[in-house]
C-alpha cells in the first residue's frame, strides 16, 4: 500500500480541487479522504506531497519509441523511462519504427517489450497504410486486436483522398481513431522550416501554412463523409484550428493535439541548429497565438509532445540535411507551467485536463482521479525552479532545443499502477 499524504489533488473529471491524502492498494486506487482520516496499514509507505499537486497520470499520445529498429536513437525501456521522468505515466507510440508497425506480429513484440521493460503504459498506434506507403491499407483489424488504439501513417500523410476515405471508412466500422500527420507533400517538398521572413533571412527552404492547413481541409470533409473519428496531430497552423474549430462547430468527430515546442517557440527562434528542426515547423508568432487561444478556449484536445529522439550521429549535422524531431518528454510539464499557467493563460486545471482527461476523451478512455481507478498518478511541482540539463536525460539522444533552459515547476514523482515508476 501507497499513501499519498498532504497533496493538492486535481482531478478535471470531477472538478476536484482540495489538499487530500490518497491511498494505493496494488493498482488501483483504495481510498481519498481529508488528511489524517484513513487508517493505515503499518506496511503502508508514505509519500509525503505537501505543497505539490497530485493529478491523474498524465498521458502523452504521441511519441517516437523507434524499437524495433532504430536502438541507437531510442528503445521501449529508455523511452518509457524518460516519459516516468517527464510525468507520464502512458505514451502512445507511432508506427513509423523499421520495420513499420503494420501488422499484427510487429505489434505483439511491441506490447511485449513494453511488458518486459517498459517503465510506463505503451499503447501502439498502427500504421494507416502498408509500410506507410500510401498504397493500400494495412491490416487494420489484425493490429487491433493485437493491441493497437489508433492508426496513423505519421511522419508524412495518408497519401491520397482516396485512400484516406477507405481508412476512415474502415476505422469507422471498428469504431478506431485515425490519426493524421497533416502535410501537403507537394507544398511541402524540399521545405525544412516554416515559409517566412525568417526562412528568407536564413537562406532556408521554407514550407508554406498552407501545407498543413489545406491537408486538415481535405480530411475534415472525409471525416464528414465517412463519420470517422479524426484526430490532428501536432496542429501548428491558425488556419488549421480553424478547420478543427470549423468541424467541431459542426458536429464532427474531429479532435487535436497541440506540442509544447508550438506553444513556446516560433520560426524567428530558428538557428542553424538543427535541434531547432522539427515537423511541423516552428511557426510564425500569429499561429502561436491562435494555438494558445484553443489550447485556452477548447479547440484543442491535448497537449502532445511529439517525442522524437534521433542520435547524435544523424542529428548534429547541417540543419538541412538533418532528420526532423526533438525530445518532448523531460520539458513538457515546465513548459506548459512556463507558458501556459504562470501567464494566467490558463487555468491550472485546464492545463492538466490537455494532459489527462483531454487525450484520454480522444481515445474514449477514461482518466480520473477516483476510488477503483487505476493508480495511475503524477505529482508535480507549480514553483520549484530547476534547469534542465539534456546530458542527464534518460533518452538515448539529445536532440532539445532546450537545453540548459530554467523552469518554475515540474515533475516530482510519477507512480503506475501503484509503483514508483519515477521520484526526484
Amino acid at each position: 500500500m501507497l499513501l499519498i499524504k498532504n497533496g493538492r489533488v486535481l482531478d478535471p473529471a470531477s472538478n476536484t480541487d482540495a489538499v487530500l491524502d490518497v491511498l494505493l492498494d496494488g493498482e488501483t486506487i483504495a481510498e481519498i479522504a481529508d488528511p489524517g482520516k484513513l487508517a493505515l496499514a503499518n506496511a503502508a509507505e508514505i509519500f509525503d506531497a505537501s505543497g505539490l499537486i497530485v493529478a491523474p497520470g498524465f498521458i502523452d499520445m504521441h511519441v517516437h519509441l523507434r524499437e524495433p529498429g532504430q536502438e541507437n536513437s531510442e528503445t521501449i525501456e529508455t523511452g518509457t523511462r524518460a516519459a516516468a521522468r517527464g510525468g507520464f505515466t502512458a505514451v502512445f507510440c507511432m508506427p513509423n519504427t523499421k520495420p513499420v508497425n503494420d501488422n499484427a506480429s510487429i505489434t505483439r513484440f511491441i506490447v511485449d517489450r513494453a511488458k518486459a521493460h517498459g517503465h510506463v503504459r505503451v499503447w501502439p498506434i498502427g500504421a494507416a497504410s502498408v509500410g506507410s506507403k500510401g498504397e493500400a491499407i494495412s491490416e487494420i483489424a489484425a493490429m487491433r486486436e493485437a493491441g493497437i488504439v489508433a492508426v496513423s501513417d505519421d511522419g508524412k500523410p495518408i497519401a491520397t483522398a482516396k485512400l484516406a476515405r477507405q481508412i476512415m471508412d474502415y476505422c469507422r466500422s471498428l469504431d478506431l481513431l485515425v490519426i493524421e500527420h497533416s502535410e501537403d507533400v507537394s507544398l511541402a517538398a524540399g521545405a525544412v522550416m516554416r515559409e517566412g521572413v525568417a526562412s528568407t533571412r536564413l537562406g532556408l527552404p521554407g514550407m508554406p501554412a498552407a501545407a498543413e492547413s489545406v491537408c486538415v481541409a481535405r480530411d475534415v470533409q472525409l471525416a464528414k463523409l465517412t463519420g470517422a473519428r479524426l484526430h490532428i496531430a501536432h496542429l501548428s497552423a491558425k488556419a488549421s484550428l480553424e478547420q478543427v474549430r470549423f468541424a467541431k462547430e459542426n458536429g464532427l468527430r474531429v479532435t487535436c493535439e497541440v506540442t509544447p515546442h508550438h506553444f513556446t517557440l516560433i520560426d524567428e527562434d530558428v538557428t542553424y541548429d538543427s535541434r531547432f528542426k522539427m515537423n511541423p515547423p516552428l511557426a510564425s508568432r500569429e499561429d502561436r497565438e491562435a494555438l494558445l487561444a484553443g489550447l485556452a478556449d477548447g479547440t484543442v484536445d491535448a497537449i502532445a509532445t511529439d517525442h522524437a529522439p534521433h542520435e547524435p550521429a544523424i542529428k548534429d549535422v547541417e540543419f538541412d540535411k538533418a532528420p526532423f524531431g526533438i525530445l518532448g518528454f523531460d520539458t513538457a510539464i515546465g513548459l506548459a507551467l512556463d507558458q501556459l499557467v504562470h501567464t494566467n493563460r490558463l487555468p491550472l486545471m485546464r492545463m492538466i485536463e490537455l494532459f489527462t482527461t483531454g487525450p484520454a476523451r480522444v481515445l474514449g478512455k477514461d482518466r480520473k482521479l477516483a476510488v477503483g481507478e487505476p493508480a495511475d498518478l503524477t505529482i508535480f511541482s507549480l514553483n520549484r525552479p530547476w534547469t534542465y540539463n539534456v546530458k542527464e536525460s534518460a533518452s538515448k539522444s539529445r536532440n532539445s532545443p532546450f537545453d540548459g533552459r530554467t523552469f518554475k515547476g515540474g515533475p516530482a514523482a510519477t507512480i503506475v499502477s501503484g509503483k514508483f515508476a519515477h521520484r526526484a
